[in-house]
């Protein structure tokens, strides 16, 4: 059995270190973690002997190891060594500092221009921690080369981090390396992660700015509403004229009234209704009529299928440039999608290629996809799927481009159209009973004149 030298952090904050036999490393770490320990880092240092001599002064039992390191006397060699005041912030940073798509982009193109220079695995991965800020992602390529100088594949810990890196990427990781052609999948990964990445810029251009325009507004109003209402109540029982108050203004003042002393009432009903929308959507049922609403609904469901339709046809894609067969590419690429209507359709296409049906056909009868879009896939199936597939991918890009624009236009609408019932209701409530105060009292001082 392999044997490993490892550093952890205990929840004391005590760092402990020592040597153990393990089937995999990702197995050790899943047990430190499910230990309450810390990896800081786990090298393979050999293999263990036969069970006859596996007692050995300096390899310990993984579950002995976790029983001491968790209690408060823990002893690292003469005396307890605590955490050093920077060790302590480093890894405070590093709980905190997530991984993001750009930090897998960088590395990856990184990587990409060190292999080309013709670096080698480790030597490249190497260079690549160095420069690596973000603690929790350097983490996570020390291991990765930890592995590496273990004789494991890089794909074989990064799927151990699935958490981190996209599955797509992983795939992609993995083929390349088993066919010896990393640099190519290096190559198409930086391409994949920068037209993902351009495309959510986009999309986050496009939404945030309405977002936060429409909801500025509406706070303003509901703010407004809220605080002229009491000073108008006000003014009219300091008149002694509370009667001559409009009976919309009336009204809401009522319901504002009543929010206030029965608040319990509106927030258990809010909280019931929320409780049980949740259960709902987490049941298998619930699920699938959540992901379909997400699809049909106004505006936004053209471009959440559009997305994750491009993103199933830019796995298979990859797959099948990579030499795999249509099943292999299909069910490969299926762990892209979350959306479950989309994963039945997939189901059900893999289950048309087991009894000789067409696997395009399950997205034909869904009413999703549009008309020509699986007439390309058909045509493909009789030419070169591959490149009609490449010519898919490029319509796909054209059509949420277009999606957007639509999306652009229409948020806008939506939003002016929300404020613009709001400010008529503002204007009822609010400036209605103003602008009658006011002519009241111009009306009355010309009458005193």
């Amino acid at each position: 059995m392999p044997e490993y030298v490892y550093r952890a952090i205990t929840r004391e904050g005590v760092i402990v270190k020592n040597r153990v036999e393990s089937g995999n490393k990702q197995s050790l770490i899943k047990r430190l973690k499910e230990g309450n320990l810390t990896p800081i880092d786990v090298v393979q240092v050999g293999y263990g002997r036969k069970k006859v001599n596996t007692k050995k002064k300096n390899v310990t039992d993984i579950d002995e190891i976790m029983k001491t390191a968790n209690s408060s006397s823990v002893i690292q060699g003469r005396g307890r060594k605590k955490q050093s005041f920077v060790e302590k912030v480093n890894l405070a940073i590093s709980k905190q500092e997530k991984v993001t798509t750009r930090d897998i982009m960088v590395f990856t193109q990184n990587f990409y221009l060190l292999k080309k220079a013709d670096f080698n695995n480790i030597h490249a991965l190497s260079t690549i921690i160095e420069s690596t800020e973000n603690l929790t992602f350097r983490g996570v390529l020390e291991d990765i080369l930890a592995g590496l100088e273990a004789g494991e594949y890089m794909y074989t810990t990064m799927e151990y981090y699935s958490d981190t890196f996209p599955y797509l990427y992983i795939n992609m990781i993995k083929v390349g390396e088993l066919s010896g052609s990393l640099t190519n999948a290096l190559e198409q990964a930086v391409n994949y992660l920068e037209t993902s990445d351009a495309l959510n810029k986009k999309i986050r251009s496009i939404l945030v700015p309405n977002i936060v325009q429409f909801s500025l507004i509406l706070v303003m109003l509901v703010v407004g509403t809220l605080v002229a209402i009491p000073a108008i109540q006000n003014v009219y029982d300091e008149m002694g004229s509370t009667d001559k108050l409009p009976a919309a203004t009336i009204w809401f003042q009522g319901v504002i009234n009543g929010l206030m002393h029965y608040w319990y009432i509106p927030t258990a009903i809010i909280i019931a209704i929320v409780a049980g929308i949740i259960f709902y959507i987490n049941t298998p049922k619930g699920k699938y009529n959540f992901d379909y609403f997400k699809y049909k609904m106004p505006i936004f469901g053209q471009l959440i299928f559009a997305l994750d339709f491009s993103r199933l046809m830019k796995a298979m894609l990859l797959n099948l440039k990579n030499g795999m067969r249509i099943q292999d590419a299909i069910e490969v690429s299926k762990n892209v999608v979350q959306n479950y209507v989309m994963l039945s359709i997939v189901e059900t296409s893999m289950n048309n290629i087991l009894i000789g049906d067409s696997w395009i056909e399950p997205f034909e009868k869904s009413g999703l996809t549009k008309a020509m879009m699986t007439e390309m896939l058909k045509i493909g199936m009789q030419t070169d799927l591959a490149e009609m597939m490449e010519k898919l991918v490029e319509y796909m890009e054209i059509d949420i481009d277009n999606i957007l624009e639509k999306v652009m236009k229409a948020l806008p609408e939506v939003s002016y159209l929300i404020v613009g019932v709001v400010l008529v209701f503002f204007v009822l409530v609010v400036l209605a009973p103003c602008i009658q105060t006011y002519m009241g009292g111009f009306l009355f001082s010309a009458a005193r004149v």
